[in-house]
């Protein structure tokens, strides 16, 4: 072998092992073509755009377009509705708040102000920045709650994914002050504010993902090395402070939960995290399927609206959201 090319091997090879960067892009890649190819199946099942009024890329922090939102709300509203803030997954290493637009417009249209938030992800930025972005945005969505048509004392997180860990860790901050010192963050919401939880195929525990089998565990350790920024995260403070299942109190919101019976996370996640709420009291709305449920649902099944499955969560999600708020 030619030594030039033995050198280079070398090189990429530490590269490789001293910096997530590579695999984090690689990983974002497969994710977004994954993200595009079902945004286009939602938006053939979104409202029609005369049917709501939008604001878009709506600042809401001085980070350039990571800090931005876009808010929908039935169209010729001027009262202030139950908001559903939702945050998007991606792994903490990509997606967009563009991933779930058709899905908040949908509930939108079901009588709510819905708001699909971004954030900076990794490896471009490391933890707890997005916390902190996603702190501020609700602290900017409720000091300007009259003019997007926000009722700020009903507010319902939600979350897809890695967006579902971050959900959970902002309601954590609201309603458990130990959480919220040991954070060291003030929380932007207040307890009594927060109306419900809506969860889809989330992380809320990621002590088990250093021994996690296969590909899906590995790509997990790439992509929390890139936002942990520290390959060893599982021994940092921050590796532990994003395992809301060790902080969650009985004044965590009421919550409506889910997951694929295909997805590995709905087992090892969603549903531990549904057993630790509802053992604590909390009122717990659990959408999960038999190991043998035929289609097998996929992680992120609730967004794939051409099935009857998805169908059935996105009606079940809309009947919980209106059982948790009111309006005036």
């Amino acid at each position: 072998m030619p030594l030039g090319v033995l050198s280079a091997g070398l090189v990429g090879a530490i590269i490789w092992v001293s910096t997530p960067w590579p695999a984090a892009m690689v990983i974002r890649g497969l994710f977004e073509l994954d993200a595009k190819r079902t945004v286009t199946e939602m938006e053939a099942f979104a409202p029609t755009a005369d049917s709501l009024q939008s604001q878009l890329d709506v600042p809401y922090g001085d980070g350039g377009s990571d800090t931005t939102f876009d808010l929908y709300s039935p169209a010729d509203t001027t009262e202030a509705l139950p908001t559903v803030v939702w945050i998007h997954g991606g792994a903490w290493i990509s997606g967009g708040k563009q991933n779930v637009d058709p899905y908040v417009q949908i509930l939108a249209a079901e009588g709510f102000t819905t708001v699909a938030v971004n954030y900076t992800v990794a490896p471009e930025a490391t933890y707890p920045t997005a916390l902190t972005q996603l702190n501020e945005a609700l602290a900017h969505l409720t000091a300007n709650a009259a003019e997007y048509n926000i009722d700020p004392n009903q507010i319902i997180l939600a979350g897809d994914s890695a967006g579902a860990q971050l959900a959970s860790q902002l309601a954590a901050l609201a309603t458990n002050p130990a959480y919220a010192e040991l954070l060291g963050l003030a929380p932007a919401l207040a307890a009594d504010q927060l109306a419900g939880m809506v969860l889809n195929c989330g992380i809320y525990d990621v002590s088990g993902i250093p021994s996690a089998p296969g590909l899906g565990g590995y790509g997990f350790r790439v992509a929390l090395w890139a936002y942990q920024g520290d390959k060893d995260w599982a021994d940092t403070p921050a590796g532990q402070e994003m395992s809301t299942l060790d902080y969650v109190t009985a004044d965590f919101p009421q919550t409506w939960i889910s997951g694929g019976n295909a997805d590995p996370l709905t087992a090892n996640q969603s549903q531990p995290f549904a057993t630790k709420l509802q053992g604590l009291g909390v009122p717990v709305t659990a959408v999960f399927y038999p190991e043998d449920h035929e289609p097998a649902l996929q992680h992120e099944y609730q967004f794939k609206l051409e099935g009857a499955d998805a169908q059935s969560a996105l009606a079940s999600t809309i009947d919980f959201l209106k059982s948790v708020t009111s309006s005036d």
